[in-house]
Formats: structure tokens, C-alpha cells, sequence
């Protein structure tokens, strides 16, 4: 669920942003505290275990353990595993983008190929935009809030033209 903080980041005063990251409803925290637990478990019960319970023999080998695979994670650089990440989220958000049906490039062929400068040309032309605009208006209604106040009914869209 999306919960839009707009409102409150535009009246934020000191420690406004501090306020809404603690906030709970559709908080990052919320998505994150199960395995937050879990690995702050696992990192506390691990540094009781190498502090209270193992002999000085069996820390030199949690050591030598902890170097061995420190020495791996060099191998693959996070910028570049990052960099990938990012040019596939680019990717898909350029599609998307892409995916925008927009009325300009067929009004331009409609105006392009429907000729007549007397006014049934012109009554055509400006009829195939309106249905073009109309379709846009529906398909952004069936997917975007803001359309959707905007033009709650159909009767909305008629009366706007």
C-alpha cells in the first residue's frame, strides 16, 4: 500500500523528516524489522559466543575463519553488482515510460493524411483527436488516482469536452 507523505514533507519544520522516518504506516522499518531481529540475534548470540563461551584456541580459528572469507568479498565489486542493478532498474522504468500511449504522433498522421481545409476535414480531424484524447483519459482512469478525481464518471469526462 502507497502512503504518500507529500503534504507533511511540505509543512516539515526542525526534525520534520526525522518525525515521518518514524513514523509507522508504510514505513521502511515496518518492511525491514523482522530481519532486522533476526540478524541483530544472530550478530549479538555470535559475539556472546566468541567473548564468553570459546577458548583462546577456538577464537584464533573464528579468526582466521573471519579473514578467510573476508578475502572474498573482493572479489566481485559492489559497484559494479550495483551497476547492474541500476541500469536494470533504469531499464524497466524506461519501459514503462515507454509503455505511456501518447496522442501526439497519431494526431500528427491524422493531420497529416485526413486532407481538406474545408470545415468536414476539419470536423474529422478534430473528431479522431477527441477520441484520442478520450482513450488516454480512460486508460489513465483505470490506473491513476489522480485521473480518477478528476473524472470519477463518465459524465465528468463529457462534461469537460
Amino acid at each position: 500500500m502507497t502512503v504518500t507523505y507529500s503534504l507533511n514533507v511540505s509543512k516539515a519544520r526542525l526534525c520534520g523528516f526525522a518525525k515521518l522516518l518514524v513514523r509507522w504506516r508504510g514505513s521502511i522499518y515496518k518492511l525491514l524489522y523482522r530481519e532486522m531481529m533476526i540478524f541483530c540475534g544472530l550478530y549479538y548470540s555470535l559475539s556472546a559466543l566468541y567473548r564468553y563461551v570459546f577458548t583462546e584456541n577456538q577464537r584464533t580459528v573464528f579468526e582466521k575463519l573471519t579473514i578467510y572469507c573476508e578475502a572474498f568479498t573482493n572479489l566481485i565489486p559492489l559497484s559494479f553488482v550495483l551497476g547492474f542493478y541500476v541500469s536494470i532498474v533504469v531499464g524497466r522504468w524506461w519501459q514503462q515510460y515507454l509503455a505511456i500511449p501518447w496522442p501526439d504522433k497519431p494526431c500528427m498522421l491524422i493531420a497529416a493524411y485526413v486532407h481538406g481545409s474545408d470545415e468536414r476535414g476539419k470536423i474529422i480531424r478534430r473528431t479522431l483527436a477527441r477520441y484520442l484524447n478520450l482513450l488516454s483519459v480512460l486508460t489513465f482512469q483505470a490506473v491513476s488516482t489522480s485521473v480518477k478525481k478528476r473524472f470519477p464518471t463518465l459524465d465528468h469526462v463529457q462534461e469537460s469536452g
